[in-house]
């Protein structure tokens, strides 16, 4: 669902869509190609800052796809939805012009990275002005685009989603909605989009589909260059509504809003237990896993409340980690920035100096998150397997022999000796940076899962201190896996800078600032990580700060102390020393 404004007010659209399928004249490119089906939506990142993050963040991580804001010309304004109003297909807004586009998606084909560009092909604008890239227009009237026989003769809002033509052929709360019935606007949209293909896209995600005929859609696709170019199309499901989301499978994947909804719902009103099933199988407003891309939030249901957001903190995090794990559709991670008023655009007009900074929240990078990308591309093709729960908010299973994921929402710690298909040997934990677990020759490991928080293990998983997990065979005995210690500092930061932990002991990077571990700020001004180490192990460590040009500031004082008991993580809570 998007949301736009009509007399510079922000207008939530409800719009909707169900499970009718028809056909359309060429095969569907079925969830994103290749064996990394993650997508990272940079919501308005500038195309530089887009292109420094699939080589720092999004290639090493192992996503798929990184999806990217409006390319056209749009009108001014500060507002992030000024993106969806286009004045014409020239490519040149705040985030860049044609030039950064190539350069970027250029540079994301190198560090593995597809494109997939967020296509307005629906309507124009709500009023008249002069565009980013200088284009004078008025309502109706394009200059080398359109005129006023290229948009529908319905010239009133959408008033009733029970009836189909009202839905798809007025207007989308005063944007010019455009014919797409005529073969013209078909012709000249197809255009646009080999426009973008030329420069290297590899996909589109295909704003307000709801809003055209799946039939006209399909002759806009038969058009392009590569008619079975993967695209995504955002279609929302409403009960009883004259427009569903089935009627679309024939022409690509579709956004699961219904499925975003009612993770929202089970985490924070329901049972995590309930999900040992998510997927098609729950019915109304579903598709079939290789038609659905999945997600927890979008820009528009975090700021219209339909689903969790950033501003849940531990509970939106693990609701993405279970997304990542669970073998349900191609998820799509949202990335953005901080946001009281609704139509704040992004900080620097969509420049991102430093995750962390200036509002941007990198949610794509948070570790926790960006783990469990890898997690889901080397479980790829599993099944579940020993699915185990505690009847209420704790719950854990496996992917085939390749995974296992623990997940604990509870309001306390959960001690356990899981159950799983890996292959005995030691494994590090994707979820804090440092920790081990040891799978014994019966499949079992035993971990202590804090309130708020998961365990993801797998075979190959990295560990940060060197080498991968490595599902060789090995004794259960020695060290207690869940031993180890439980940071958290209070330590405020300004824009770029985070904190990190040093200390003694080679998991600790031996008091080396280039091996310190990063901490997470999710809980800031609250510090967090957590850190396996042997029982009994004595150790001394101190927090570090590094700004963006990685300088680094000690904190003041003597080194800090503290011993790893027989059993469990001995639990640290400090306030950083200046």
């Amino acid at each position: 669902m998007r949301s736009r404004v009509l007399n510079g007010m922000l207008a939530a659209v409800v719009a909707a869509a169900g499970l009718i399928a028809v056909s359309s004249p060429q095969a569907a490119q079925a969830s994103p190609p290749g064996s990394k089906d993650v997508t990272a939506t940079l919501f308005e990142w500038s195309y530089d800052s887009v292109a420094k993050a699939c080589t720092t963040q999004l290639g090493p991580a192992g996503y798929g796809f990184v999806e990217i804001s409006p390319a056209t010309e749009n009108i001014q304004g500060g507002q992030w939805w000024t993106s969806y109003q286009p004045a014409s297909y020239k490519l040149a807004n705040r985030l860049g012009d044609e030039t950064s586009l190539k350069h970027m998606v250029d540079t994301c084909h190198a560090a593995g990275v597809k494109v997939v560009a967020d296509a307005v092909i629906n309507h124009m604008t709500s009023g008249s002005g002069t565009g980013t890239a200088g284009t004078a227009y008025t309502k109706y009237t394009y200059p080398g685009y359109y005129q006023n026989q290229d948009f529908h003769s319905c010239r009133t809002d959408i008033t009733n989603y029970q009836d189909r033509s009202n839905v798809q052929n007025c207007e989308l709360v005063g944007l010019a909605d455009l014919d797409t019935g005529s073969d013209y606007v078909r012709s000249t949209i197809a255009g646009y989009l080999n426009h973008l293909t030329s420069l290297g896209v590899d996909g589109f995600r295909i704003d307000a589909a709801k809003h055209m005929a799946a039939t006209d859609l399909a002759a806009i696709k038969a058009k392009l260059t590569d008619p079975g170019v993967y695209w995504a199309q955002e279609v929302i499901y409403g009960a009883g509504e004259a427009v569903q989301p089935g009627e679309y499978v024939g022409t690509g994947d579709v956004d699961a809003f219904q499925g975003a909804y009612d993770l929202k719902r089970v985490f924070t009103g329901e049972k995590l237990s309930y999900l040992s099933n998510w997927g098609s199988s729950w019915g109304a407003g579903y598709l079939a896993g290789n038609r659905s891309r999945t997600f927890v939030d979008n820009w528009d249901t975090e700021r219209n409340g339909s689903t969790l957001s950033y501003k849940d903190n531990a509970t939106y995090t693990l609701a993405n980690v279970y997304l990542l794990a669970w073998p349900y559709g191609s998820p799509n991670v949202l990335s953005d920035y901080e946001f009281s008023d609704n139509d704040a655009g992004p900080p620097n007009g969509g420049a991102v100096n430093a995750c962390y900074s200036d509002g941007w929240k990198c949610e794509h990078a948070w570790p926790q998150i960006a783990g469990m990308v890898g997690f889901r591309n080397a479980v790829a093709g599993t099944a579940v397997t020993n699915w185990w729960d505690d009847a209420n908010n704790a719950i854990a299973f496996g992917r085939g022999s390749r995974g296992f994921v623990a997940i604990n929402h509870e309001g306390g710690a959960l001690t356990r000796t899981f159950a799983t298909s890996l292959p005995a040997g030691t494994y590090c934990d994707v979820q804090h940076a440092g920790a081990t677990y040891a799978v014994g020759s019966n499949g079992t490991f035993t971990a202590t899962v804090g309130a708020g928080d998961a365990v993801a293990l797998y075979v190959g998983g990295p560990c940060t201190s060197g080498g991968t997990s490595t599902g060789a065979t090995t004794t259960s005995g020695g060290t207690t896996p869940a031993a180890g210690a439980s940071f958290a500092v209070n330590a405020t930061t300004a824009p770029g800078q985070n904190i990190y932990l040093a200390g003694d002991n080679a998991a600790l990077g031996g008091w080396d600032p280039a091996k310190a571990l990063l901490l997470s700020s999710a809980s800031y001004p609250v510090w967090r990580l957590d850190v396996g180490m042997a029982a009994g192990t004595a150790f001394q460590y101190k927090y570090i700060r590094k700004d963006g040009n990685n300088s680094v500031t000690w904190e003041s004082g003597a080194n800090r102390t503290a011993t790893v008991p027989s059993s469990g993580k001995v639990a640290l809570n400090d306030t950083w020393r200046n």
